[in-house]
């Protein structure tokens, strides 16, 4: 079954919820013109931001991170993005001599032996990167939900990041059915593991499919405790949400 077929249900509210995140995007452009970007992980959520920033020709540039570890299925998004839009995905990898020294100390499967080693890897193949992403930008935008688990339970609209520049997270209210409801509504291209059981797309060697009722992100680092499954990106202290959303479990 097609995570469209699963997923898209559109529930009280949807309507009231997208003009809420177009308003966002357009005050974020306005307040930082010239100076944001969309941090693209090419997920559902993402590709949905990616798509209102194209329909309402917002001044907005997206970019992302290739890790180096990316299923191929996720780079092809890539070119899809200039094919549909007419945008251009400034990419981002990581230091290739970092990378190197970093396999060749610890090997392919550090991620596996410590947390210490994951999080230096997630360091080398994404924040990094992303510092660069970042330099010069005042604002960013990010496909954040507060329904993604319970580290995220209370993702406001916008906050302030840790360099001080605003980060935009306009898809903060939306539930997953609303995420497919959109893509299905206006087509939206989509990682094809989204239709396997992946909703949480990272990097290959750190994600798995995941079982009907099993968290949204349990198919990430799923080797660890839920409270460490960030890489970084998005780590925040707002209090966990009292209801973490349950793939293909009754809403």
């Amino acid at each position: 079954m097609s995570a469209i077929a699963l997923y898209a249900k559109q529930t009280a509210g949807f309507e009231e919820r997208v003009a809420h995140a177009v308003a966002v995007l357009q005050s974020a452009a306005a307040e930082h013109a010239g100076r944001i970007v969309q941090a693209t992980s090419l997920g559902a959520e993402d590709m949905v931001i990616t798509d209102l920033i194209a329909r309402h020709a917002l001044p907005i540039g997206v970019a992302t991170l290739e890790t180096g570890q990316l299923h191929g299925q996720t780079v092809a998004l890539i070119p899809r993005i200039a094919q549909r839009y007419g945008l251009a995905v400034e990419v981002f990898e990581p230091a290739q001599e970092s990378v190197l020294h970093f396999v060749k100390a610890h090997g392919e499967r550090a991620m596996y032996e410590s947390l210490d080693l994951r999080k230096q890897c997630c360091a080398i193949r994404k924040l990094e990167p992303l510092a660069r992403m970042l330099a010069g930008a005042s604002a960013w935008i990010t496909g954040l939900r507060r329904e993604q688990s319970d580290n995220r339970g209370g993702v406001p609209f916008s906050e302030p990041d840790d360099k001080g520049r605003v980060k935009f997270n306009p898809l903060a209210d939306w539930s997953w059915a609303d995420v497919w409801h959109y893509i299905a509504t206006h087509e939206v291209p989509f990682n094809p593991l989204h239709d396997e059981f992946m909703p949480s797309i990272g990097c290959a060697p750190c994600t798995r499919a995941i079982a009907v009722g099993e968290p949204f992100r349990a198919g990430r680092w799923w080797w660890e405790d839920e409270k460490a499954k960030e890489c970084g990106l998005h780590v925040k202290d707002a209090p966990p949400a009292s209801k973490v959303s349950e793939i293909g479990a009754p809403r």
